[in-house]
């Protein structure tokens, strides 16, 4: 009657309910009403979109950005002030690229300072100075960050302007000294990469990280508005903490080498071995302690600097203090650890990566005028057996210097034995995993231990020497087992260099 297109339907629709419509134009046909439900749909999902103007106001998060840095952010580049904090990258030699990120910040108007600071105050970063605005593990943005407590910045500020602590090595020593401190920050950044491999596909994200970390940590310096310095470190290098390379780069420059006050110096960060507590989560490694250890300073966690809360217990998984420096490190003889008993034999070894089998054979078995075989430097297995065949052929004895983990692996060598007619003696080295782990991370990262210049193996290394190992039996056909158990052999310039934490 009233002659009603769809469209007409639709906009009525949209202006009464359903119910009104049908009771004025009547019930329409089945055709009529799947195209009402269909326009009812879109109307109602137009109407949801197109309401609500502006959104809904979302939950205030606190964060450490403020509203002049907002402000800043949507200004043009030209009329930006210019940020504090200058960058640059070191590399640990001459012949890798540069992994340690270093950021200076000056205030605009930089106090003077008439004599060096000698006391060091150096924080982690994450989960010490700060936490994430947004309530996740990882800051997914440069503005995603917050002060962990209100009380962060005015205490660093107040330990640069004044005393404002005293380490507790001298806190009843009688009257402390008033130089006021250096503030630094010591951060591991394993998610930043620096210089990506030009043959590797590198993410656009990862690429993005590194200016993004800058613009957070640019944030956060210039709210705290003090002279300092961060270093972050990326790789699993000598700046890594526990390592001590980052420490060493602040003394290099504030100036400061054989010259800080390690008695009233400090380092705080959360990585500090704490066990589980109630309603509290162990900590994920001991890092941020091992290093304070390393390089002789007091360490605390977050929660005791800043809260005054009571140490809670930790637990190391390997440590230092229970391998001192034997009296008898350098025996004077070889006979005391093997002793050669054929006039032409093989001589076996059996243990992990890092159990000191090369060290052995150095000290044990070359003085004895055994020839090394070692899969590392010929690279095959096929190598390996045709060097020892041909030094057997010459007349010489040959000690493999290898994992050998299985009996498979180690028939290889019985049966070159059998073929030449020699006999075959096995070394067991039982040194166990995790000092396995400390021993490749001390020789990668010093020249004196390290004569052949080997890199740090991959955890999947001694993961994969784990899962194959079986132990030596005597009837594989080995004339005899010798068992050696970890124990530091070397002089004490280099147990100086083994006897700290490197994981």
């Amino acid at each position: 009657m009233f002659g009603c297109s769809r469209l007409d339907v639709r906009t009525a629709l949209n202006q009464t309910s359903t119910k009104t419509f049908f009771l004025l134009f009547g019930t329409p046909s089945s055709r009529t009403t799947r195209a009402m439900s269909s326009s009812t749909s879109s109307a109602a999902k137009r109407q949801q979109r197109d309401s609500i103007s502006p959104p809904p106001a979302k939950r205030k998060v606190q964060s450490g950005t403020t509203k002049s840095a907002v402000a800043n952010f949507f200004k043009p580049s030209s009329q930006k002030p210019k940020d504090r904090t200058i960058w640059t990258e070191r590399a640990p030699d001459d012949d890798t690229p540069a992994t340690l990120l270093v950021g200076r910040y000056e205030p605009e108007q930089p106090p003077t300072e008439s004599e060096k600071r000698s006391k060091v105050a150096a924080f982690d970063l994450d989960s010490t100075l700060i936490g994430t605005a947004s309530g996740k593990k990882h800051a997914d943005a440069a503005v995603d960050w917050k002060w962990w407590h209100p009380t962060v910045p005015g205490k660093l500020r107040e330990m640069y302007n004044d005393q404002g602590y005293v380490a507790s090595a001298v806190l009843f020593a009688g009257p402390a000294d008033i130089a006021r401190y250096r503030i630094v920050v010591l951060s591991n950044q394993a998610g930043l990469v620096l210089h990506a491999d030009p043959k590797a596909k590198t993410p656009k994200s990862t690429k993005d990280r590194v200016s993004a970390f800058k613009q957070k940590v640019n944030a956060v310096l210039t709210q705290l508005d003090i002279p300092t310095t961060i270093y972050a470190a990326t790789e699993k290098d000598i700046y890594r903490k526990p390592r001590p390379g980052m420490w060493k780069e602040l003394c290099d420059d504030y100036d400061l080498v054989g010259q800080v006050d390690l008695k009233q110096s400090i380092f705080v960060g959360d990585a500090g071995g704490r066990i589980a507590a109630s309603k509290t989560a162990k900590d994920f490694s001991c890092s941020d302690r091992n290093f304070a250890d390393n390089v002789g300073i007091e360490y605390l966690t977050p929660e005791e600097f800043f809260l005054g809360e009571k140490p809670r217990e930790f637990v190391r998984e390997f440590d230092v203090v229970h391998y001192p420096y034997p009296d008898d490190s350098e025996p004077s003889g070889t006979e005391s650890l093997f002793e050669k008993k054929n006039k032409q034999d093989i001589v076996l070894s059996c243990g992990p990566p890092g159990a000191g089998k090369s060290t052995f054979f150095w000290k044990h078995l070359m003085p004895l005028g055994y020839e090394r075989i070692n899969q590392d430097l010929l690279k095959t297995r096929e190598k390996c057996v045709q060097a020892a065949k041909e030094l057997l052929e010459s007349g010489q004895s040959v000690a493999i210097d290898n994992t050998n983990a299985d009996p498979d692996t180690r028939a290889v060598w019985v049966q070159l034995a059998q073929k030449h007619q020699l006999p075959i003696r096995c070394v067991w080295f039982k040194t166990p995993l995790h000092i396995c782990e400390h021993n490749d991370a001390v020789r990668s990262m010093n020249k004196i231990l390290n004569p052949e210049s080997r890199t740090a193996l991959p955890k999947m290394a001694f993961n994969g020497f784990k899962s194959r190992f079986k132990e030596p039996k005597m009837k594989e056909g080995f004339q005899d087992i010798t068992e050696v158990d970890f124990s530091f052999r070397g002089t004490k310039e280099e147990h100086e260099a083994w006897a700290k934490y490197w994981l």
